[in-house]
């Protein structure tokens, strides 16, 4: 037996009539990429490559010109070997020649580094967590003065630097290459992003409520939290202490403090002088060994220094 209320229902429903025309379709939804599949771009990955063949064509070359003769540098293609291998003979040559001088060059490399990128870091990691956490008066004249270093190129400061050294006596020392490498504008300031950032200011505040000095507090509650950003910091000083060459130029003449950057170069002009013996080859070698350092120290630490500059790109 039907329902009289189905029976209404039915007769009171409108039926799509010809004259009314096709009921119109609903519109399929366009299909969107996965987030988990990235959008490929032809014009980027061509960008990427053009990067990356004007990265890696100098290294070939320096790998490659490091396993020939002096003849062979000029007698041979750039970029393929020659037919002498002298890899070996060229690094053992390279330690030895001038009485182990390269030795010398890359143990105050490693001093200019150590005490010079080491201090700049410690100093950036200090005073980027008192910028961040703490509240004083001129803390935006510090902040303005930090902008305005970075914006400073170092050889504009390269000549007020000398003259000062200069007076205090302590030019052709060391100390002419270490202290100047102490101050990092660009560390203070991305270690002051990056503290901002990492260390949760509640987090201070139990230290605090548990009786932690503010010594203790940095060093067993913060000091693990920056880790990235020091690691990004270290690498940054690193590099720009052991390429530095202007200013071991200006300040030191004494060849026994050369730092490696000075001591090729002082190889390299060694064939313009009268009677001076060309041995590009020992440059070249010596060049690749010196990179091999900052290679190294890239690969291991790269997963820190990687999500030390992501820090804050992503809003929580």
């Amino acid at each position: 037996m039907t329902s009289p209320v189905a029976t209404v229902s039915d007769r009171s429903a409108p039926k799509p009539s010809a004259a009314s025309g096709p009921v119109p379709r609903l519109r399929a939804s366009r299909r969107r990429h996965s987030p988990d599949k990235p959008r490929r771009s032809v014009l980027l990955t061509v960008l990427a490559s053009l990067v990356l063949l004007y990265s890696l064509v100098p290294l070939v070359w320096l790998a490659v010109s490091a396993t020939k003769t002096q003849e062979g540098l000029s007698r041979s293609f750039g970029l393929w070997f020659d037919g002498d291998f002298a890899l070996w003979d060229n690094i053992s040559e390279t330690f030895t020649y001038h009485d182990g001088v390269f030795t010398r060059w890359l143990l105050n490399t490693l001093l200019y580094v150590g005490l010079g990128a080491g201090g700049a870091t410690f100093l950036a990691v200090l005073g980027g967590y008192a910028l961040a956490k703490f509240d004083f008066p001129g803390r935006r004249a510090v902040f303005a003065v930090v902008i305005g270093a970075v914006a400073v190129p170092g050889t504009a400061l390269a000549v007020p630097t000398f003259l000062m050294f200069s007076e205090m006596g302590l030019t052709n020392t060391p100390w002419a290459v270490i202290i100047p490498s102490l101050i990092s504008p660009f560390g203070l300031y991305l270690m002051w992003v990056f503290a901002t950032e990492a260390i949760p200011t509640e987090l201070m505040e139990a230290a605090r409520i548990d009786g932690a000095s503010e010594v203790r507090t940095f060093f067993q509650v913060a000091l693990p939290l920056l880790a990235p950003g020091i690691v990004t910091v270290l690498l940054f000083t690193m590099v720009a202490t052991w390429n530095n060459y202007f200013l071991p130029l200006i300040m030191i003449k004494d060849p026994d403090w050369y730092p490696l950057t000075l001591g090729l170069n002082s190889w390299n002009q060694q064939a313009a002088t009268a009677g001076g013996e060309a041995v590009f080859n020992l440059v070249v070698t010596g060049s690749l060994i010196t990179i091999l350092p900052l290679i190294v120290a890239f690969l291991l630490l790269q997963k820190y220094w990687q999500s030390g500059l992501a820090a804050g790109s992503v809003k929580e």
